[in-house]
C-alpha cells in the first residue's frame, strides 16, 4: 500500500495506491470503524511503519491519537489538541452537514464512544505524551489555534524561522 499526502488549494489530498480517498476517509462511515481497526496489532504495526517513513522527509505535520506517544515519540514538537466532545461534534456536524440523517446528538455519542474505545485499547491507546503541550481549542477558531501553535514553536525553537520548523 502506497499512501501519499498531496497539498492542494482545497486542502490536503490523501491518495492510496494513486486513488484519491480523501472524502471517503473523512466520512462518518469510516470514522465509526476506525477504533475497531486500530485495535488490530498487525495493522497498527504496518501503519506506524508507513507514518514513520513519511516523517523521515521532515517538514511534516501529523495528526492522530498516538502520534506523539507511539508513532513519533521523539518528535521535536508535540501538541496535544483537545476540545469538549460537544465542540468536536459541532465542528464535525458542520463538516458533514450534507450527510442525510446525521444529527448532532448522534455525533456527540459517536465521538464520546470513540474516545472511550481509543483510551481503553491495549495497542497505542489515546493519551497525551508527557512532553506534549496541551492546547484546549474548545473556545478557539482555526486562526487562534494556528497562532497558538506557531507562537509556541517559535519560542520553543529559538532562533529559527517558522519555515525551519517541523510540526509533529
Amino acid at each position: 500500500m502506497v499512501i501519499e499526502l498531496i497539498p492542494g488549494e482545497q486542502g490536503q489530498k490523501v491518495l492510496v495506491n494513486g486513488e484519491d480517498v480523501t472524502s471517503f476517509i473523512r466520512s462518518q462511515e469510516v470514522s465509526g470503524m476506525v477504533s475497531r481497526y486500530a485495535q488490530i496489532e498487525g495493522l497498527r504495526t504496518h501503519l506506524v511503519g508507513l507514518q514513520r517513513q513519511m516523517a523521515l522527509r521532515k517538514g511534516v505535520v501529523m495528526d492522530g491519537r498516538d502520534i506523539g506517544t507511539t508513532v513519533l515519540p521523539d518528535a521535536e514538537v508535540k501538541i496535544f489538541m483537545t476540545a469538549t466532545v460537544e465542540e468536536r461534534a459541532l465542528r464535525r456536524f458542520k463538516e458533514l452537514r450534507d450527510q442525510e440523517g446525521l444529527t448532532l446528538e448522534q455525533l456527540e455519542k459517536d465521538i464520546a464512544e470513540r474516545d472511550r474505545l481509543d483510551e481503553g485499547r491495549e495497542i497505542s491507546p489515546l493519551r497525551c505524551a508527557d512532553d506534549a503541550i496541551i492546547v484546549d481549542t474548545t473556545h478557539m477558531d482555526i486562526t487562534q489555534v494556528v497562532n497558538t501553535i506557531v507562537s509556541y514553536c517559535i519560542t520553543h525553537r529559538m532562533g529559527r524561522t517558522t519555515n525551519d520548523l517541523c510540526f509533529l
